[in-house]
C-alpha cells in the first residue's frame, strides 16, 4: 500500500470516527488502525492535507479541527479570512508575492513573520522540486487554507507547496517546459509575469504569447516590463517611475534582456497554464485600455501601440 493510500485509508477511518493586480500599466514596449494512522500521520510529514478542489485543510497533529459553525468574515482584495471557534480559513488570491503571503499567514496565526522567514529556507523540509533551487517565491500556491491554532509555519509552507506540486504535475509543468525548450522555472516566471499584467484571465495566453514574441525577437527587445521592475525594487502599484526604470536591479527588464532570474509572485493555474499554451499570434504589445473595465487590447506594431495608448489616455480623461 502507498503512503497517499495509507494516508486515504486512515483519514476515512478518523472521518467515520466523528461524523482562492493589478495589471501593469500596459506592456510597454512589455501555483492495527492505531500503529496504521501513526505510520500516516508521519508520512504526512507532521501535515494532514486534505484536497477538495483548490481547498487544504492543515491540520496540527495533537488535535482534529473541526469545521466551526460561528464563522466571522474579512478579507481584502488580497485575502479572505474567515474565523470560526476552533480555526480560521485562509483564502489567498493568485499573483500575491512571497512576501505578502508569508504576512497573511502570520496576521491568521499570530506568529512572527520571521517565524515564516525562517521556515520558507528550508526548500527540502517544504518539499520544493529541485527546479526551484531552493527559493520558495512562485511555488507558494494560491487556495483556500483552513488554518488550526497547531499549525507551525514550516507545515502552512509545506502544504502550500504541495499543492504547487499537484497543480504542477496535473498541469504537465515539466513536460511542457521540455517541449517549449525551457526550464520549469522559466514557465513559472513567465507565468508569474502574466499573473501581474493580466486583468481578465482570458487575456492570459495572448499576455503569454506577448511575453514569448518578445524573448524570441529578431533583432533583441526587451521584455520591458513594470511589474519585474517594481518587484526587484520591492515596491508595489502599477507603474514604475522613471528612476525606477533607472534600477540596476537584475529584475530590471528595461536594462536587461531576458527573463528576471526567477517569479515575481505566486501565479495560479490559469496563468501556468496560459504560459504552457500561449495564444497563437504576432502581438508584441498590449495595452489595458480601459482599467475600469478591465479591457486589454493587443497590436503587433508600435503604430497600433500607440493608437492603443491614446484610447487609454482618453478612458483616462487625459486627452492624450
Amino acid at each position: 500500500m502507498s503512503i497517499e493510500d495509507l494516508l486515504r485509508e486512515t483519514l476515512s477511518d478518523m472521518a467515520h470516527e466523528e461524523q482562492p493586480p493589478p495589471p501593469g500599466r500596459f506592456l510597454q514596449v512589455h501555483g492495527g488502525r492505531s500503529r496504521r494512522r501513526g505510520l500516516a500521520l508521519v508520512a504526512a510529514v507532521a501535515v494532514a492535507v486534505m484536497a477538495v478542489g483548490s481547498t487544504f485543510a492543515v491540520e496540527g497533529l495533537s488535535s482534529r479541527v473541526a469545521v466551526p459553525r460561528d464563522v466571522t468574515r474579512q478579507g481584502s482584495d488580497e485575502a479572505l479570512v474567515e474565523t470560526g471557534r476552533d480555526q480560521t480559513t485562509l483564502t489567498v488570491r493568485e499573483g500575491l508575492r512571497l512576501a505578502q503571503v508569508m504576512e497573511k499567514l502570520s496576521a491568521v496565526t499570530g506568529r512572527p513573520v520571521e517565524e515564516f522567514k525562517r521556515a520558507a529556507k528550508d526548500g527540502r523540509a517544504l518539499g520544493l522540486p529541485a527546479y526551484a533551487k531552493g527559493a520558495l517565491e512562485g511555488f507558494a500556491f494560491p487556495g483556500t487554507y483552513e488554518v488550526s491554532s497547531e499549525s507551525s509555519p514550516g507545515e502552512l509552507l509545506a502544504a502550500m507547496v504541495t499543492r504547487f506540486n499537484r497543480a504542477a504535475e496535473d498541469g504537465g509543468l515539466v513536460d511542457g517546459a521540455r517541449r517549449a525548450g525551457r526550464t520549469p522555472l522559466e514557465i513559472l516566471t513567465v507565468a508569474s509575469i502574466v499573473q501581474a499584467e493580466s486583468t481578465d484571465k482570458r487575456d492570459m495566453p495572448k499576455v503569454a504569447r506577448v511575453i514569448y514574441n518578445r524573448l524570441n525577437h529578431t533583432p533583441e527587445m526587451n521584455l520591458a516590463m513594470d511589474s519585474t521592475v517594481l518587484y526587484g525594487l520591492n515596491k508595489f502599484g502599477i507603474r514604475a517611475s522613471s528612476e525606477d526604470l533607472r534600477s540596476r536591479s537584475r529584475y530590471n527588464t528595461y536594462a536587461r534582456l531576458g527573463l528576471p532570474p526567477g517569479p515575481i509572485g505566486n501565479p495560479g493555474a490559469d496563468a501556468i497554464e496560459a504560459a504552457l499554451k500561449p495564444a497563437a499570434g504576432p502581438w508584441l504589445y498590449f495595452v489595458t485600455t480601459d482599467p475600469k473595465r478591465g479591457v486589454t487590447k493587443f497590436a503587433d506594431s508600435e503604430s497600433e501601440f500607440f493608437k492603443l495608448v491614446e484610447e487609454y489616455n482618453r478612458n483616462r480623461g487625459t486627452g492624450g
